[in-house]
């Protein structure tokens, strides 16, 4: 059971973390375009989410937008914090390393 316990926990920390990159990338990117005056509608990806299969219960994430530098920079100083923390394994940090750069 205590497996089971971090195996969820861990879940819903990448989860959180990714949640909060792909809202701070967003946000960053929304300013930048004010800043220009050329304020856009979001692609149409991001307006509506698909439904929700009813056997996944998780809350779905929203697709990220395509990796900058910036944001894989803060994704791996994060995924650093989480193996600092214990959280993450030496195998999984590289893991989750490589498919962050490999983006």
């Amino acid at each position: 059971m205590p497996g089971l316990l971090r195996g969820v926990a861990r879940t819903a920390v990448v989860a959180g973390t990714a949640t909060a990159v792909s809202n701070r990338v967003s946000r960053r990117q929304a300013g930048r375009w004010a800043q220009q005056g050329q304020v856009q509608a979001p692609p149409q990806e991001y307006q509506q989410a698909p439904p929700e299969p009813a056997a996944y219960a998780a809350p779905a994430a929203a697709a990220p937008a395509p990796p900058t530098m910036d944001s894989k920079i803060e994704q791996l100083k994060e995924l650093g914090e989480l193996k600092a923390q214990g959280v993450l394994s030496d195998s999984e940090f590289a893991a989750q390393k490589a498919r962050v750069l490999g983006s």
